[in-house]
């Protein structure tokens, strides 16, 4: 199962290389459109105009489609998110933590976590979907495959009072 900061992050990425392969085609695309505006322009071959004018459809049709969709925007938006997710979750371990240690009281504690529910559903009104379902599957291949955001139980004692941790030579 992906999580949802994984899940943003990945979103984030794969917006970012339709772009960059948006980007890289109306590149070429204006190329071949100019290219053979001048072969037409100054050629004998009335069929180059004819390509360059289709090629020049396709790129307008291009540029009407990066218009209406800022993949740029949108990509930084879902990082933005995964972001602000793993900040708090980070808190919400913290808070865990401190409860464990008896450093905080409970009046504290709900307000702590009550501040917490409230961030996290400000970040979700406002952040952009991720219904791409290829960006929850990298997300759990990620998590699964590749253990990005897994620690040995070694690393994980590092950050815990000694009181919490797993192993006992840390």
């Amino acid at each position: 199962m992906g999580s949802p900061h994984k899940t943003h992050e990945k979103c984030a990425d794969i917006l970012d290389d339709k772009n960059n392969r948006i980007k890289f085609w109306q590149i070429v695309l204006s190329a071949v459109t100019t290219t053979g505006v001048f072969a037409a322009v100054f050629g004998d071959l009335p069929e180059v105009g004819y390509v360059s004018a289709l090629v020049s459809l396709l790129l307008t049709i291009i540029n009407k489609y990066v218009k209406k969709y800022d993949l740029g925007g949108l990509s930084q938006k879902h990082s933005d998110a995964a972001n602000t997710l793993w900040n708090i979750r980070e808190s919400y371990l913290s808070l865990i933590t401190d409860m464990h240690s008896d450093i905080i009281k409970d009046d504290e504690i709900r307000k702590m976590r009550d501040s917490l529910q409230a961030s996290l559903h400000k970040l979700y009104k406002g952040s952009p979907s991720t219904n791409i379902g290829k960006a929850y599957q990298k997300a759990s291949e990620a998590l699964k495959k590749n253990e990005e955001l897994t620690f040995s139980d070694e690393e994980i004692d590092m950050f815990l009072p000694k009181s919490l941790r797993k192993t006992n030579n840390s």
